[in-house]
C-alpha cells in the first residue's frame, strides 16, 4: 500500500473538527447472541479480521509535499499543505476494537461514545461491542471518520469483518489511463473550458447559498451552543408501511421519509412547548455522486439538496406533497447547482486554504442549513458476526457546529431504521423525537385512508 492524497471534500473534514464537533461517522448494529459470551468472541473475531483490512490500516498525517509531486508540479500548489491516507507503521487492533462492560440500553452507550473523538494519529476507526445485559443480544457502534470514509465506504470496511458469505464476484473496474503530472498540450483548450466552467459553477453554488442563508433565521430548537455532549435513539418502521404511503400519494421512499421528520419535528415541538408555529427549518439532504463500480472506493463525493421541512403545516399529506415538491425541484435543477451543493466548492479550494480556514467553514454550517437529513445504504443481505444475525441497524450522522440534532436513515431487511443523534445538554428528550417518528407514520397512513 502507498500513500494517497486526500481529496478536497474528505481534506475538508479533517480541518473543520473540533474537540465539540468530532466528524466521525457512526452505526449502531445489534445482534442475537447464541450464547453470553457471544459479544467477548465477537470483539475477538472483529480485532483478527481487522488485521487483514487494508482500508483499515491506513492513517490520515499531514503532508507538506504530495508524494511524488515535484516542486514544479502545476499540481503542487494546489496539494500543499494537504494530508494523505497512509499504512500505519504500528498498526494493533487492539487498539481500536473495544469490548465494554454489559449494556442495560446500548442508545445509553452510544451516546457517551459517540461524543468521544478518534484518535488523529491512528487510523481513524473504532469498534465498541457492547454486550447486552439480557445475554441475548449484543451491539458494535463502529465509527468511521468522515475522512476516511463516506457511508458507503464505512459499510464496505465494516461489512470485511463480518462473516464471509457467499457472494458473486463484483465487476472489475475499468482501469484508469496513467496522468502525467503536466497535461497534453491537445487536451489545454478542453481544459481551458472546463475550468471556466468549474468556475462558473462555484460562483452560481456561492450565489445560491448567499441567497439561501439571506435574511432567515435559524430554528431555536434545533441550534445549540457547543457542549461536547451527544445522545443517540433509534426507531425502526416497517418498510410495507411506507410503500403503502408513497402508492397512494406518489413521490419516493426517500419523500416519505423526509416528509416522516417533519411531521415528528412538528409533534416533538408542540410537546415540549416550544411551538411549530412558523416553523420550516432548512434541512441538507446529502446527494452522492459515486459512479456505481466505476468511482474509485475512497474519498468523498457528495453534493446535496437544501430544502424547507414544512413543520408548520398541520397537514401531514400536504407537508408530504410539499417535501416532494421541493425535492422534485432540486432534482430537476441536478446536484451540482444551487445552495445544496456547497460541498462541491471544496474542490475551489487550495489544500492550505482547507487547513487555515477549517474552523470557520465549520461553524458556517449554521448559517447555511438548520438539520442534516441524510440516507446511508446498506444491503439487504443477512450479515453475520460469529454466526450472530445482524438484526438491527442505526447510522449516525456527525453534528455539525452550532446545531442540535442530525438525522441518518437506512433501509436494512424490510424495515427502516432512523438514527438519531442529538447535543446531550440541548436535546433532553430525544426519545420523544423518536416516538414522534413512529407515529407520524401511523398518521400518514391513516390521512392515506380516509
Amino acid at each position: 500500500m502507498t500513500s494517497d492524497l486526500l481529496a478536497p471534500l474528505d481534506l475538508a473534514f479533517w480541518n473543520i473538527e473540533s474537540a465539540q464537533h468530532p466528524m466521525h461517522l457512526g452505526a449502531l448494529g445489534v445482534f442475537t447472541a447464541h450464547s453470553p459470551t457471544a459479544g467477548a468472541h465477537a470483539a475477538d473475531l472483529l480485532a483478527a479480521r481487522a488485521a487483514a483490512v487494508p482500508g483499515l490500516r491506513m492513517r490520515i498525517r499531514d503532508v507538506w509535499q504530495p508524494p511524488r509531486l515535484p516542486l514544479t508540479s502545476p499540481a503542487f500548489p494546489l496539494s500543499f499543505g494537504g494530508a494523505a491516507r497512509e499504512p500505519a507503521p504500528d498498526f494493533d487492533p487492539l487498539d481500536h476494537v473495544r469490548l465494554h462492560a454489559p449494556a442495560t440500553d446500548f442508545h445509553t452507550d452510544a451516546g457517551r461514545l459517540m461524543e468521544r473523538p478518534l484518535e488523529r494519529d491512528k487510523p481513524p476507526w473504532e469498534a465498541h461491542v457492547l454486550p447486552g445485559e439480557d445475554g441475548v443480544s449484543f451491539a458494535i457502534l463502529f465509527k468511521f471518520h468522515h475522512a476516511l470514509a463516506d457511508g458507503l465506504r464505512a459499510l464496505m470496511l465494516a461489512a470485511e469483518l463480518m462473516d464471509p458469505m457467499d457472494m458473486p464476484a463484483p465487476r472489475p473496474r475499468p482501469a484508469e489511463p496513467p496522468r502525467g503530472l503536466f497535461p497534453d498540450v491537445r487536451k489545454l483548450p478542453g481544459l481551458v473550458r472546463g475550468t471556466l466552467s468549474d468556475l462558473g459553477r462555484a460562483l452560481d453554488i456561492g450565489a445560491s447559498v448567499a441567497r439561501a442563508t439571506w435574511g432567515v433565521r435559524s430554528s431555536a430548537a434545533l441550534t445549540s451552543e457547543a457542549t461536547g455532549t451527544r445522545r443517540t435513539a433509534g426507531v425502526a418502521i416497517e418498510l410495507d408501511e411506507v410503500h403503502r404511503i408513497r402508492k397512494s400519494v406518489g413521490g419516493t421512499v426517500n419523500d416519505v421519509l423526509i416528509a416522516v421528520v417533519a411531521g415528528a419535528l412538528r409533534r416533538w415541538l408542540d410537546e415540549r412547548g416550544d411551538g411549530s408555529e412558523g416553523v420550516a427549518p432548512r434541512a441538507l439532504i446529502p446527494v452522492s455522486r459515486r459512479r456505481p463500480r466505476t468511482a474509485h472506493p475512497q474519498g468523498n463525493r457528495l453534493s446535496g439538496y437544501l430544502i424547507r421541512l414544512p413543520v408548520d403545516d398541520p397537514d401531514p399529506l400536504a407537508r408530504l406533497r410539499t417535501v416532494r415538491t421541493a425535492m422534485d425541484r432540486n432534482k430537476d435543477a441536478g446536484p451540482n447547482r444551487g445552495a445544496g451543493a456547497v460541498a462541491l466548492l471544496a474542490d475551489h479550494v487550495p489544500a492550505l486554504g482547507h487547513r487555515l480556514g477549517g474552523p470557520v467553514v465549520g461553524q458556517a454550517a449554521r448559517l447555511l442549513y438548520d438539520i442534516l437529513v441524510t440516507s446511508v445504504p446498506l444491503p439487504s443481505l443477512g450479515l453475520k458476526l460469529g454466526g450472530c444475525p445482524l438484526t438491527e441497524v442505526y447510522p449516525f450522522a456527525p453534528l455539525a457546529h452550532g446545531q442540535s440534532l442530525a438525522v441518518a436513515v437506512s433501509t436494512f431487511r424490510g424495515r427502516v431504521h432512523y438514527g438519531l443523534v442529538a447535543d446531550a445538554e440541548a436535546v433532553p428528550d430525544l426519545d420523544v423525537l423518536a416516538r414522534a417518528l413512529s407515529e407520524e407514520v401511523e398518521t400518514l397512513l391513516a390521512a392515506c385512508t380516509v
